[in-house]
């Protein structure tokens, strides 16, 4: 069996691991189903079709395949740079990760009210109404919200146009399609 030279993009390379996946699955499907059968005594039958070094050393071979197409897309996402970014695709996840977790706390801060009347508000017996108060600026939190989700969104396009654009190689079996 010889090889051949695969050229991806990280976009073609997901969908390509998933089509593997997918079929490992279907395999897997088929052992589950076929690998026994139920006969009543004095029952004869026909056994399901099952070859078990053929599902065994198939699956061996997707997950072999699997395996390195992941691997050469780990190393792509860490050596390829995002030119405006100036930072690798892996650590532009990373960063989106950590600004989305950012971008909820924003929106949480930015939904405060500056001063808010507590609708159980009655300190022991005297009938004091109790207040709440922000303890930061509200206005600053909705313009750092604002800030971020627009940087968020730049970050995005530009991950997606490099995904989409810049390819990587992977040398695979003859028999991958």
């Amino acid at each position: 069996m010889g090889m051949r030279t695969v050229t991806f993009t990280s976009a073609s390379a997901a969908k390509f691991i998933k089509r593997l996946e997918n079929e490992k699955s279907r395999l897997i499907d088929i052992e589950q189903k076929n690998s026994t059968y139920v006969l009543a005594q004095g029952e004869e039958s026909e056994p399901p079709v099952y070859d078990y070094d053929e599902i065994i050393d198939r699956v061996d071979e997707l997950d072999n395949t699997i395996r390195r197409v992941r691997h050469a897309l780990h190393a792509f996402n860490a050596r390829t740079v995002i030119p405006e970014e100036g930072v690798s695709i892996d650590e532009a996840l990373i960063r989106l990760a950590q600004m989305n977790g950012k971008l909820r706390r924003l929106e949480r801060l930015r939904a405060t009210e500056p001063k808010k009347r507590l609708s159980s508000g009655y300190f022991g017996n005297k009938g004091l109404i109790e207040y709440e108060y922000a303890n930061f600026d509200v206005k600053q939190a909705l313009s750092d919200y604002e800030e971020l989700y627009k940087r968020i969104g730049d970050l995005q396009l530009r991950l997606d146009f490099a995904n989409q654009t810049e390819t990587f190689s992977v040398e695979l079996d003859d028999w991958i399609r």
